[in-house]
């Protein structure tokens, strides 16, 4: 009984050692055949990377505001009896605008004139009956003074009727009118918009970083949406603070704009020139790969499989990129001119990866692209 009991665990012993032999057997030639397998190559683009003289700029969004800008508006309260302008029509400096209802003020001036007549007939006489000791000196005195309020009356009356014809505070363009002729107005209720839109100033934000590198004075360039509004100006106040929420400076630059394209509130891009250059490697900005842990390129090489046969693949270089021009950006470091750097299709590589070469279509490149939608 004992022998046989023990011939049957040889046998089954037996039985689970082939079996895991050959299961062994046949995974190491899974593991074999894994190993030798390798992905098809990916179609990607290519660039030869070489130096170019790379201006220092830095790049913003601003926006535009007029030198002298106001919201034109009642002084006084009063009835509309004039308007005296267009919407959107320049208009020069003093230039009437509107004028308000002034009967009553006109009443009042014409009684305090009358008033200044008398207290002028009186004064007069009073000084020669002052000379002939008819009356004293106090009562002399006395109607100097009612001369001299009289005067001023008169002159009250005069202001008012003058802050009730409304007159351009300077030259500019006028916005669209927001009264009508008859309407009674409040004091500081508004009237139209006035700007000055030549010159204009193009504000805009940099971060903290860059304000040693700022200066009065530098050249910025400034473009808008529309076509032709690109304009060149110089910088003329840097904020002396920075903005402890955004940690950025406030920056502020004046341009010509004779033609009136750029107006008050629009949005631009400005660009502003360091005056200084240094030389770079420039890549289209789709050759690199975003990482938290670090920009990267693909180069193209010639690469060996574990077999020892060459093949063309990537490989992975970190490289450290600078400010961006247009479609550009400048690699400062972790490539050579030479090379040749995967321009689009290298979201879908990994180190080692086959590629096949196709450059019929290429992208983007330009330093200073002109969109044709624009």
């Amino acid at each position: 009984m004992a022998k046989r009991m023990g011939l049957m665990l040889l046998i089954v012993g037996l039985f689970v050692a082939a079996i895991g032999t050959y299961k062994f057997l046949q995974i190491r030639a899974a593991a074999t055949q894994g190993s030798a397998f390798q992905q098809p190559p990916q179609t990607v683009t290519t660039l030869v990377a070489k130096e170019e003289e790379w201006a220092s700029t830095l790049a913003a969004i601003g926006g535009v505001e007029a030198v002298n800008g106001v919201l034109v508006s009642a002084d006084l309260s009063g009835v509309v009896s004039e308007i005296a302008f267009e919407s959107g029509r320049h208009v020069a400096k003093g230039q009437v605008l509107v004028r308000l209802e002034t009967a009553t003020e006109r009443a009042q001036l014409a009684q305090a004139e009358a008033s200044r007549e008398l207290a002028g007939i009186n004064l007069a006489r009073a000084e020669k009956l002052v000379e002939r000791g008819v009356i004293a000196q106090a009562e002399l005195d006395r109607l100097r003074a009612e001369a001299r309020r009289a005067d001023a009356s008169a002159e009250a009356v005069e202001a008012t009727i003058a802050r009730k014809t409304i007159r351009a505070p300077f030259s500019g363009v006028l916005g669209i009118r927001q009264i009508n002729l008859g309407q009674r107005l409040s004091e500081g209720d508004a009237i139209v918009q006035l700007q000055s839109l030549d010159p204009v100033y193009a504000n805009f934000s940099l971060p903290q970083r860059d304000v040693s590198a700022l200066r009065v004075g530098a050249e910025i360039r400034v473009s808008a949406d529309q076509a032709g509004a690109q304009r060149t100006g110089r910088i003329t106040s840097i904020n002396s603070v920075i903005d402890p929420s955004t940690r950025n400076i406030d920056v502020q630059a004046t341009l010509a704009n004779r033609d009136g394209i750029l107006r008050p509130g629009m949005f631009v891009d400005v660009t502003v020139d360091l005056g200084v250059s240094n030389r770079a490697i420039t890549l289209p900005t789709s050759a690199i790969a975003y990482a938290p842990y670090g920009n990267a390129v693909f180069v193209v090489e010639e690469l060996k499989d574990p077999r020892g046969k060459a093949y063309q693949g990537v490989s992975q270089r970190f490289v450290k990129t600078g400010r961006e021009r247009g479609d550009q950006v400048a690699a400062l470091s972790g490539l050579k001119p030479g090379e040749e750097v995967v321009t689009t299709g290298a979201f879908k590589l990994r180190p080692g990866a086959a590629v096949v070469v196709d450059n019929t279509v290429q992208p983007a490149n330009d330093a200073a692209p002109k969109p044709e939608d624009n």
